[in-house]
């Protein structure tokens, strides 16, 4: 299809622009993908391409209880990683704004382990996975650009990877891949050439969209449901804030979550806490604690059982439309995350508690209306907020008062996944 043709359809889908990304973006992407269709002909002087798109995600609920095998609560976003594609022989060349990638041949799809931490790896390592699992392939250029923000938890490189499975199926595949299957594809790549051994929460959100529950029991057979639920009717904005601290020196900190949790699990006998029946935990923790020796394991310990019980009930509140609900249920998952899974400050530095004091403006704002929690992994980084449109104004400038011009980004929860757009 000719860039006249496929700027023509842009504004005959309009809808479905303002479907993805809000009513008030549709100017916005018309115009960001007319630049990225004549990107591609200034790149490769060709104008036969696709358009195509891989949202960011959201938690929701289930903080830190994912790699205790638990249940959580996700969403897609209005943020994304968008291409123009087309197909070429024998390799991919990607240009991607702001970041200088090789080409990656299909003739060599082993593991470089120069490559770790590269969007190199995660081309391959896409192109690998969908060889593995009895896929077609085959080479292509694109164009592209991500509104997706670094560092916010709203998982740029799984956006990256769906955008990569998504344009693989639609040229060589018909469409046909799943998002399920993309999003395991996804994982894989990030896992094994690009080196971050990541759960499948992040490619399954940004890959199935709409809000999604994913229960990691069976982690080689993960029950994965949308849930429909309209937020852009609900006179609801979703806001991210960042707070602007440095996540710097906080792996061993991250780190420690799970391990404590483990060391709890361990007591049963067991691997990770889903294993183990609450029931026993409580009518043992007497024992637990002797053995432990760590009051903050068997915290962390409360937090996932209580978070992990929240996630059905967050799901069945999403199916009644009972925002009222829902939101009583973010608040509990703050204030659990808060309170026991303790990822809110950093103990190794008590001089600097962002996310607490974002959440107490938050509450300062919202108390009675709304909800707010902390986001993602915690401890520095973002926290997150569903806000009345009535009341975005006032809490916008209050996060940008405090931590500086465009703290607060405003999103929506975004209906699909990974698409070919046109």
């Amino acid at each position: 299809m000719n860039k006249t043709e496929l700027k023509a359809l842009l504004n005959q889908n309009r809808s479905r622009l303002g479907s993805l990304y809000g009513q008030t973006q549709i100017e916005r992407q018309i115009d960001r993908y007319s630049q990225l269709i004549d990107a591609y002909e200034a790149a490769f002087n060709d104008q036969d391409c696709a358009l195509f798109s891989a949202p960011g995600r959201t938690e929701v609920g289930g903080n830190h209880t994912d790699h205790q095998h638990g249940r959580v609560l996700a969403a897609s976003v209005n943020m994304d990683a968008a291409a123009a594609a087309g197909r070429r022989e024998g390799e991919v060349v990607f240009h991607s704004e702001g970041f200088a990638i090789k080409p990656v041949s299909l003739d060599d799809l082993f593991v470089h382990p120069e490559e770790k931490n590269t969007s190199e790896a995660l081309i391959r390592g896409v192109l690998a996975g969908f060889v593995q699992r009895g896929y077609k392939i085959g080479g292509f250029q694109a164009v592209s650009n991500s509104t997706v923000l670094k560092g916010s938890g709203i998982s740029s490189s799984a956006a990256f990877e769906v955008l990569i499975g998504t344009i693989l199926s639609h040229l060589y595949n018909d469409g046909q891949v799943s998002a399920q299957e993309i999003a395991k594809i996804g994982q894989y790549a990030e896992n094994v050439y690009f080196g971050k051994p990541s759960g499948l929460l992040d490619q399954m959100a940004c890959s199935v969209g709409n809000f999604v529950t994913i229960d990691f029991k069976d982690p080689q057979n993960v029950l994965v449901e949308q849930v429909d639920f309209d937020f852009n009717h609900s006179q609801i904005a979703l806001c991210l804030v960042d707070t602007r601290q440095d996540h710097a020196d906080l792996s061993d900190e991250y780190g420690l979550m799970p391990a404590e949790m483990r060391q709890v699990a361990a007591y049963f006998g067991c691997e990770v806490l889903r294993q183990v029946d609450p029931a026993d935990f409580y009518q043992h923790i007497q024992a637990v604690r002797a053995q432990v020796q760590n009051d903050r394991a068997l915290l962390r310990a409360i937090h996932f059982f209580e978070e992990d019980a929240r996630v059905p009930l967050q799901v069945q509140a999403l199916k009644d439309q009972d925002l009222s609900r829902f939101f009583e249920l973010v608040i509990e998952s703050g204030h659990s995350s808060f309170m026991y899974l303790q990822n809110v400050t950093s103990p190794s530095d008590i001089r600097h508690q962002s996310l607490a004091l974002a959440l107490a403006l938050s509450e300062k704002v919202l108390k009675g209306r709304g909800a707010w929690r902390v986001h993602g992994g915690g401890l520095a980084g973002t926290i997150q907020a569903f806000v009345p449109l009535d009341l975005l104004d006032a809490y916008q400038q209050v996060m940008d008062d405090c931590f500086g011009a465009g703290s607060c980004h405003v999103l929506s929860i975004r209906p699909e996944g990974g698409v070919r757009l046109l």
